[in-house]
């Protein structure tokens, strides 16, 4: 029997909800907490992309986190990273940061730049129950150092996570086995990318604009996929860049406090009394 396809169609466009974090740095909040149970393993997307030094040089001083992963890539800009593990790095144009924060750290992302285009990405992707207070852990990935498959029609894909044909990401995961690819589609062109049944999948247009089946994903726009189809089919009128995030859903429940996911209200208390307690540093300098 012939093995029929079925692509997959967008079925919600988000703007998402212009806002302020850290120490004021201007951003979108694409995935929001309402989208968690629908967009299952992913927690958050914020998209930066600030010229002006005032939306974006305080940066992120120490905060802490538990519970879930941390996924940072740049496009334009540098900045440095520094945690309470005493790890350091430097994201440039291209690079990942991808962080377990796990257990429980506190960390800085500050600019290295006075003036000019800074641009990136945060995606938060959750940790299953049995993995929330693993060992915390971090991974500076160099531009270089991402693959990156070229098609004959000059599209160029950069695989981020997961694996796309023969050629696998950076980063892999067992438990939430996270597809994350950048796409750049020259003008007059489109693509056929697989999906896993079940995995929840959206797009983010981050320059130009996209076609997914017979919507348009505008630049700065979120189109989250339905689940009924095993590819997506993305074509460009005009050259462009977008985000292919998919993911297996965890179907847990989500307890989140700021920074702090969990998957019970305890958890979080828990949580905010080790934080107040100093035993994130505690178990860090222990560590040392």
């Amino acid at each position: 029997m012939q093995n029929i396809q079925t692509a997959r169609t967008i079925e919600r466009l988000v703007k998402g909800v212009q806002t302020a974090d850290g120490a004021g740095v201007k951003l979108t909040r694409v995935l929001t907490q309402d989208l968690q149970r629908r967009l299952d393993p992913f927690l958050m997307l914020d998209a930066f992309r600030n010229d002006n030094p005032d939306d974006y040089i305080g940066g992120f001083p120490d905060h802490p986190h538990r519970g879930f992963e941390t996924v940072t890539y740049m496009i334009a800009g540098r900045m440095r990273h520094r945690d309470s593990a005493g790890n350091e790095g430097l994201l440039s144009p291209g690079a990942v940061q991808w962080m377990t924060a796990g257990s429980g750290l506190i960390h800085s992302e500050l600019p290295e730049q006075q003036e000019g285009l800074m641009e990136g990405f945060q995606l938060w992707l959750n940790l299953p129950a049995q993995h929330k207070m693993t060992k915390p852990s971090y991974r500076d990935i160099p531009s270089e150092q991402i693959p990156e498959v070229l098609t004959e029609h000059g599209i160029r894909i950069r695989v981020i996570a997961g694996q796309y044909g023969e050629t696998a990401g950076a980063v892999t995961r067992d438990h939430t086995q996270p597809l994350f690819l950048d796409i750049h589609l020259p003008a007059n062109t489109s693509l056929s990318l697989p999906l896993t049944e079940g995995h929840n999948a959206f797009v983010y247009t981050y320059r130009g604009q996209v076609r997914v089946g017979e919507t348009d994903v505008a630049d700065r726009c979120m189109g989250i996929l339905g689940n009924d189809g095993d590819h997506v089919q993305i074509a460009a009128d005009q050259a462009t860049r977008v985000l292919l995030i998919a993911g297996q859903p965890l179907n847990e429940p989500i307890a989140q406090y700021g920074p702090f996911v969990m998957n019970t209200a305890e958890q979080i208390q828990q949580t905010l009394r080790d934080y107040r307690a100093g035993q994130f540093e505690a178990a860090v300098v222990q560590s040392l």
